[in-house]
């Protein structure tokens, strides 16, 4: 869920990840180049690649999640997923709002062409989920 508004990552799902690294860096250049940002959008940019990077510490999290999961009993099963779900839905939120406060420092045709390399491809999409609909959340390892 977190990675809707940059949807281009999720095709990325089971690329190792120094390839996704490099994906993900290669996607933001492309996207860079396509908006044909002004000076004064560069900070805003800047601000926005920094906000939707993957994040070490969450992935640290739901590593440590899925290393514990085994070994407690349902209801603490439970309760640490919880805990991974409101991070993950806190993390959502910092991004999507960086997202749309870049979104809004672009001019029309920036909005379109950021729509346009931002779109999560098809491949990306659950089994049954239409196009239309927001990609699937990253995998975590083991931690649901």
């Amino acid at each position: 869920m977190r990675w809707m508004m940059i949807g281009f990552c999720a095709s990325l799902a089971l690329a190792p990840a120094a390839q996704a690294q490099e994906a993900v860096s290669a996607q933001l250049i492309k996207l860079h180049d396509d908006l044909n940002l002004s000076p004064d959008q560069e900070k805003a940019w800047s601000t926005y690649a920094t906000a939707i990077a993957p994040s070490a510490q969450a992935d640290a999290r739901h590593r440590a999640t899925g290393d514990l999961l085994p070994l407690v009993p349902t209801p603490r099963r439970i309760a640490l997923i919880e805990a991974n779900m409101a991070d993950d839905q806190a993390d959502f939120r910092r991004q999507a709002d960086a997202v749309l406060a870049f979104y809004d420092r672009l001019t029309p045709n920036q909005q379109r062409a950021f729509d346009r390399d931002t779109v999560p491809s098809s491949s990306s999409q659950d089994p049954g989920e239409g196009s239309d609909g927001p990609p699937p959340p990253p995998p975590h390892t083991g931690a649901r």
